[in-house]
């Protein structure tokens, strides 16, 4: 992304956030409760409780806070016998296990969800994969599938075409090993953007093949760029940190004196950490450009003639998209978006087609 040239300061944007809520300019859906979400792994030896709650998305860049999200307890039981089963682990406050809530919301599909606490995780111990967002579905046998956007093409794999069944499905997404620059270990999971379709079925969900390539490219834009705007935005200043790990702890499963420590140690942390996170993807000083930059630029992609870049109704991207940035709802960052992009209009839509879906 090309660096940006509107200057922003801190307290400017913070009063025209203010301004703009008291204006009573807020949209009905900016007047519900605020949602939080940020994804946190817990970490090993003493450190355990200040890594559970801010350890990095995606294995060690920084927690990602998101927006206080009143979640639906859909219950797998309420399928008919037979029918897929889902069960999602998460972390309520995580950004990619928001995307994945987005895409069953969006199809209306029943899930039980499992809130993983950060601090053990006991809840997955049953994993050797542990990292959420983690989705256990059963359409005739068990199975567990790894990584938001592997569950997301798999599922929607499934609900298109009927000639493989979902175990056949999930072995198209092969976990591969790879070595980071800092010398880790990790999974990588082939072909994640693709939906296994057959010529047929690819003709009708994307009947030219720009469609498809556009889709694939914004998804993968979310992950390799959008997400990693998140912590140093929401962990800006020493109050924007704190008031976002209030948020975590109220809204995640911690325990009173893991909150505690969480919430103060936690907010300090992330607090410097998004300092190295700033300085690692080359964000500019003022880290809200590069938000405000990213957000019109996915505006710009959609362009002025579409309701989304699903055309009538949201693709892939769009839920990407969405399910990312509504991790800071209720935040200032989220506010600061809001005045100085032109986004509003398309989360708004998207928050409308959602809410279908849900009933």
């Amino acid at each position: 992304p090309s660096p940006g040239t509107r200057p922003h300061r801190a307290g400017k944007m913070a009063a025209a956030g203010r301004a703009w809520r008291a204006a009573a300019l807020l949209p009905a859906w900016r007047l519900r409760a605020p949602r939080r979400a940020y994804c946190t792994a817990a970490g090993g030896g003493s450190g355990r409780l200040l890594l559970g709650a801010a350890f990095a998305l995606g294995g060690g860049a920084g927690l990602y806070l998101a927006a206080r999200h009143r979640l639906r307890e859909h219950s797998a039981a309420e399928l008919p016998a037979g029918n897929l089963q889902l069960t999602l682990y998460q972390y309520k406050t995580c950004p990619f296990c928001s995307k994945v809530r987005a895409f069953l919301d969006y199809h209306g599909l029943p899930y039980e969800i499992v809130e993983v606490n950060p601090i053990m995780r006991k809840e997955i111990k049953f994993s050797s994969y542990r990292k959420v967002p983690i989705l256990l579905a059963n359409a005739g046998s068990p199975l567990q599938l790894n990584d938001s956007s592997v569950i997301i093409s798999a599922i929607k794999t499934y609900l298109i075409s009927k000639r493989n069944s979902l175990e056949e499905i999930v072995s198209f997404y092969p976990p591969m090993k790879t070595v980071t620059e800092q010398g880790k270990e990790v999974f990588e999971y082939g072909n994640k953007y693709w939906l296994m379709l057959d010529e047929k079925e690819t003709k009708r969900v994307y009947p030219v093949k720009e469609v498809r390539v556009e889709e694939m490219k914004w998804r993968k834009w979310v992950d390799d760029w959008l997400v990693h705007l998140i912590s140093p935005n929401v962990y800006r200043t020493p109050r924007e940190a704190l008031a976002s790990f209030d948020y975590i702890v109220r809204e995640g499963k911690f325990g009173t004196v893991e909150g505690f420590f969480a919430k103060y140690m936690g907010a300090v942390a992330m607090f410097f950490v998004s300092k190295r996170l700033k300085k690692r993807h080359h964000l500019q000083d003022n880290v809200r450009e590069d938000l405000y930059e990213a957000v019109n630029e996915w505006v710009k992609a959609v362009g002025k003639h579409r309701l989304f870049m699903g055309g009538n109704q949201p693709n892939l991207a769009d839920l990407a998209v969405y399910g990312v940035l509504r991790v800071m709802e209720g935040l200032e960052a989220f506010d600061d978006m809001m005045v100085h992009t032109k986004i509003q209009p398309w989360y708004q839509r998207m928050e409308e087609v959602i809410q279908k879906g849900e009933v």
